[in-house]
C-alpha cells in the first residue's frame, strides 16, 4: 500500500468521524424520535443504520455517476452544496411542523385517570381525549406505523454527504478500484458507527433523567430539537 493510499484512508476515517460528530442532524433526530415514540434500543439502532445507509449511499451514487460521466469534483461539490441547502430548509420545516403538531397533541391529549373492572381484575389507566384509552393488555399506540420517521428517512436519503465526493474521486482517477471500495466502506462504517454510538450514549444519558412528568410533551420536544438542528444547518452551517 502506497503512502498516498495510507493518507487517504486516515483522512477518510477522520473526516467521517468529524463530519458525523459535528452534525447534530446525524444523531439528535433519532434520539428524540425514539423517546417520543417509546422505541426499543434495537428499533432505534435499526432505523439509525437505515438512515445512515441512505445518507451515505446517495452521495456514493452521485460520486459513481460523476466518475462514469467524467464530471469534475468541483461540479459535484457544487451540486452537493446546493442539495445540502435544500435539505437544511426541509429539516427546518419538518421540525417546525412536527413541533407545532406536538404542542397541539400535548394540549389536546391532557390525561386523566380511570379505573376499569374486568371481572375480578381491576386496573387503573390514563385516558386521553385525543385517543381511545389503552388497556394494559392491548398494543400501545406508539407501536402503530407512523409517517414521521419515514419523512426523516426520505430527508436523509436526499441529504448530501459532502466530504465523501473528493475521497472517492481520487482513487477513481487513479483507476484503483480496490482503494475506491475500501474508502467507501470505511467512510460508511465510521459514519454509521459514530451515529449509533452517539445515539446510544444520548439515550442512556436520558434514561437517568426524570422524564415521566413531561411524557406528553415528547413529540413537541422532538419537533423542537429537530427544528434547532435545522436552524443550525441553515444559519450556522452545522
Amino acid at each position: 500500500m502506497t503512502q498516498e493510499s495510507i493518507i487517504l484512508i486516515v483522512t477518510t476515517v477522520s473526516l467521517a468521524f468529524i463530519h458525523t460528530l459535528t452534525g447534530p442532524d446525524h444523531y439528535l433526530p433519532f434520539v428524540v424520535i425514539s423517546k417520543a415514540r417509546n422505541w426499543t434500543l434495537k428499533r432505534t439502532i435499526w432505523f439509525t443504520v437505515l438512515c445512515g445507509l441512505g445518507h451515505v449511499g446517495s452521495s456514493v451514487l452521485l460520486g459513481l455517476i460523476g466518475i462514469a460521466f467524467g464530471i469534475a469534483v468541483s461540479s459535484l461539490e457544487l451540486w452537493e452544496g446546493q442539495r445540502g441547502s435544500v435539505i437544511s430548509v426541509l429539516i427546518l420545516a419538518f421540525g417546525f411542523v412536527y413541533f407545532i403538531w406536538g404542542v397541539f397533541r400535548a394540549v389536546k391529549n391532557k390525561p386523566h385517570r380511570h379505573i376499569h373492572s374486568h371481572g375480578e381484575a381491576i386496573h387503573e389507566h390514563e385516558h386521553t381525549h385525543n385517543n381511545e384509552h389503552v388497556h394494559v393488555h392491548t398494543q400501545p399506540a406508539n407501536d402503530k406505523i407512523s409517517i414521521t420517521p419515514w419523512i426523516l428517512f426520505t430527508i436523509f436519503i436526499f441529504g448530501p454527504c459532502e466530504p465523501l465526493i473528493p475521497l472517492v474521486m481520487y482513487p477513481a482517477a487513479q483507476n484503483n478500484t480496490a482503494l475506491l471500495i475500501l474508502v467507501t466502506l470505511l467512510f460508511t462504517l465510521v459514519t454509521i458507527g459514530t451515529m449509533i454510538t452517539l445515539v446510544v450514549l444520548a439515550l442512556k444519558g436520558l434514561s437517568f433523567l426524570p422524564m415521566k412528568k413531561i411524557e406528553r410533551y415528547n413529540h413537541a420536544l422532538a419537533g423542537f430539537t429537530i427544528l434547532l438542528c435545522g436552524i443550525g444547518m441553515v444559519f450556522f452551517g452545522l
